[in-house]
């Protein structure tokens, strides 16, 4: 590794960054400079092109802490013609962003062009035409370093890449960071699959699957831009704390226009206000309850008891009941959707009303027909043949009216199943009713059924492992047309109702083709921590493929007895914060208040999940419960058989312990009063 002291190759690099920096300043001052008071026809097209202007101004930002480019690629020979750049011997920088000079020729070409893919891919056995591969070290904005790689000596044995070690490693504060200049080979792969296939990734802790799932959007926006800035895309997260914790990434990476939300976000029609208990919850995330719903829904559609008669003019039409039923009968078989059947059904009555005026001898055109379909007494059947359905309504008259539920139960739930979703107290209204987040996924699914769900063209889920059935129907709905990423580890799943395989999971997401990859290499994740928590998974996940970190740095792993309480914990909260980077003390939920306590009276200020720390506090009290997703450099873990008693059943609370076990990325402390769970100590 090269250092400052070998002055000549470093200074040409520094000298490069300069300029690639002055370059990316003159492309930002280009577009501030524009001037579009004479190129929009109106006030609307200028609007839109200002906020345009205005996001591709914030894309280019320079942010000073962060290399604007991480590696360098020396090619034998120019690229293929469709990546034509120049010609024998060619040189490109790989960084976040596009940069060219004032000539238009590129001085740092984006990770994510196909030039660029050699540096994630590129080895001894396969030099992808690459001679040399030289990675940089940083310091904050500050070209430190460098690396060299040459891929075509044989002779030269191949290492471990210490400026990559030290990237993965290096300290962090505040949210989550990019690991655009990391990327392995087995991720980079998942990173650059095609927009048109689905793809599922099982990873363990500290495998990066959440940053893949970013970087692949980063990658899908690039390679697909026209098109997913038509469909739009979204990321979907277990919690707001989460969403906070990875929020920065894109936009680090130029991209301003990702949606990112929850499950709940997705589905929130009615104000949540109610929980329900662990079996009521997981009935009513059980995918049965669609079918419930659907025949509840269809149940309001009537055959017509008489025909329907339509005046105009002097000229009395008259459509027989026999076609009528026949006419509802043909739109319950197409099964489309309920709204859209009840907007067919007065055009068709109408189209039968032109076909007598045709064999009279008129001639009406569409005006005619649409004036028949609004005749009053064709409304009149509609209302009564299909009506109207409000989808929180027909949720809360199935939730509380046991003869309807039991109606469009029947064969489907069971009657004690019956029972368990049933409200002891049944609410007056929609608005007076206390709503638990699974009874708006069933809102939701109602809604659905009368109206198409709009459709995305790629939708990331992370943490999907805790989804119900019902809750992936939820998600399905929005990626129909368009495709998704899912991440997930089943080792994790800490809901009653968690996922038991990726293929049931992705058959209720509506993405049964998706290929499935497993992440097995752990990158964030110390060698002795991934191990000690690798003893629950026999427990929690028999079969699955233990992570097996590729850390050099074993990391700093204890185990401590409690003696003294509260005191302990703070002790250890204090060494590791001597250290640099963020810290982490997770705990069981109800030892949070005691814990904050304990924490004020030593005067150590901390942070909860999803607030931002500082150099000053970099300490963060975080509930078990909400561990799932974030990391830390340091962790104090309190008290683990509390986390798992802290959970309705054993196995989900070694589940949640093995979540919060594997949050640390440079080291961890165990601190126990009681007895630590015997998974562990077998």
């Amino acid at each position: 590794m090269s250092t400052p002291g070998h002055d000549d190759p470093l200074s040409k690099e520094r000298s490069h960054l300069a300029a690639s920096r002055s370059a990316l300043r003159a492309m930002r001052e280009d577009v501030e400079s524009l001037d579009i008071t004479d190129v929009t026809a109106n006030w609307v097209n200028a609007a839109v092109l200002e906020a345009q202007i205005e996001q591709r101004i914030k894309a280019l930002a320079d942010l000073s802490e962060t290399p604007l480019f991480f590696g360098r690629l020396d090619y034998l020979h120019a690229p293929g013609a469709e990546q034509a750049e120049g010609g024998e011997g060619e040189r490109f920088y790989v960084g976040r962003r596009h940069v060219h000079d004032a000539d238009g020729d590129p001085m740092v070409i984006d990770w994510r062009a196909p030039v660029s893919q050699p540096f994630y891919r590129a080895s001894k056995k396969d030099p992808q035409d690459v001679s040399l591969r030289r990675r940089f070290g940083y310091t904050g904005g500050d070209l430190t370093a460098y690396e060299d790689e040459h891929l075509l000596d044989t002779a030269e044995a191949a290492t471990t890449s210490r400026l990559l070690q030290q990237e993965i490693e290096r300290p962090r504060v505040g949210p989550m960071r990019d690991i655009v200049a990391t990327i392995q080979p087995e991720q980079d792969e998942i990173v650059r699959a095609g927009l048109s296939g689905s793809v599922c990734v099982q990873g363990g802790p500290g495998t990066g699957k959440t940053a893949v799932g970013l970087h692949r959007v980063a990658y899908l926006l690039y390679a697909h831009r026209e098109r997913l800035a038509r469909t739009g895309t979204l990321v979907i997260g277990p919690n707001r704390s989460f969403l906070h914790y990875i929020e920065q990434v894109l936009p680090a990476l130029g991209e301003l226009t990702v949606r990112q939300a929850t499950v709940d976000d997705l589905v929130a029609h009615v104000e949540v206000r109610g929980t329900d208990e662990a079996p009521t919850a997981v009935i009513k995330g059980d995918a049965r309850m669609a079918e419930v719903l659907r025949r509840a829904l269809y149940s309001h559609v009537v055959p017509p008891t008489e025909g329907v008669v339509v005046v105009r003019g002097s000229r009395r039409w008259r459509v027989p009941v026999y076609e009528l039923e026949e006419i509802v009968r043909e739109l319950l078989a197409r099964d489309i959707r309920y709204g859209a059947a009840r907007e067919a059904l007065p055009q068709r009555i109408a189209h039968a009303v032109l076909v007598q005026m045709e064999r009279a001898g008129e001639a009406p055109d569409d005006r005619v027909q649409n004036a028949v379909a609004r005749n009053a007494a064709v409304k009149s059947l509609v209302k009564s043949v299909w009506p109207q359905v409000d989808p929180a309504r027909l949720v809360l008259r199935l939730l509380t009216d046991a003869d309807f539920l039991a109606e469009h139960a029947e064969g489907v739930m069971t009657g004690d199943e019956q029972k368990a979703v049933l409200w002891v107290k049944p609410a007056r209204s929609v608005k007076s009713a206390r709503w638990s987040p699974a009874d708006a996924v069933l809102i939701d699914e109602a809604t659905d059924l009368i109206e198409r769900t709009h459709s995305l063209g790629h939708v990331v889920l992370d943490e999907a492992q805790d989804l119900s059935p019902m809750q992936y129907r939820a998600v399905g709905r929005r990626c129909t047309t368009g495709s998704a990423t899912v991440l997930g580890d089943l080792a994790q799943g800490t809901t009653p109702w968690a996922t038991r395989s990726w293929e049931e999971a992705l058959g209720h997401l509506g993405k049964g083709e998706a290929v499935v990859e497993e992440l097995t290499a752990g990158f964030r994740v110390p060698t002795d921590v991934i191990a000690y928590a690798s003893r629950l998974l026999p427990h929690i996940a028999p079969g699955l493929t233990p992570v097996a970190s590729i850390r050099e740095n074993p990391g700093f792993f204890d185990i401590r007895t409690a003696d003294a309480g509260p005191a302990d914990v703070v002790a250890a909260c204090r060494e590791l914060l001597e250290r640099e980077g963020s810290v982490g003390l997770i705990a069981a939920d109800a030892r949070v208040p005691e814990l904050a306590a304990a924490l004020a009276a030593a005067g150590i200020g901390h942070v909860g999940p999803g607030e931002e720390t500082t150099h000053a506090t970099r300490l963060t009290l975080v509930p078990a419960s909400l561990a799932k997703g974030l990391e830390y450099d340091y962790v104090v873990l309190d008290e683990p058989q509390a986390v798992v008693d802290g959970e309705p059943d054993e196995r989900t609370g070694l589940r949640r312990l093995y979540v919060a076990l594997t949050r640390a990325v440079s080291g961890l402390i165990v601190t126990h009063g009681t007895g630590l769970p015997p998974q562990l100590v077998s």
